[in-house]
């Protein structure tokens, strides 16, 4: 049994409406930067579904290499954070309104 490829559009697209609400509505750095990370994993499902459709590697190669950006993106992203932690002492995006300490 195959999974037809609209079920994949509908799962990516889900995903991906809710990663982008989430970096719309939430003033929180850590719900942005994991609603980000979400937006990925649905591009991620396109290009897989989209590969398994036309029944090539090539879209499953870009997972992989997307998938390997977004976690050095999520290691440099923390890392941020944690610094503008140390020096405001809060993750609301709001109160940032400038990066020099």
């Amino acid at each position: 049994m195959t999974i037809p490829i609209e079920w994949y559009l509908i799962l990516s697209s889900a995903l991906f409406i809710i990663g982008a609400a989430g970096v719309l509505l939430r003033r929180n750095l850590f719900i942005i930067l994991f609603s980000i990370e979400l937006m990925m994993n649905a591009v991620n499902i396109n290009l897989v579904g989209f590969s398994r459709f036309h029944e090539n590697l090539i879209g499953q190669n870009f997972v992989l290499f997307t998938m390997a950006v977004a976690a050095a993106e999520a290691a440099v992203g923390l890392a941020i954070v944690t610094a503008l932690y140390r020096n405001k002492r809060t993750l609301m995006i709001d109160l940032f309104d400038r990066m020099k300490g």
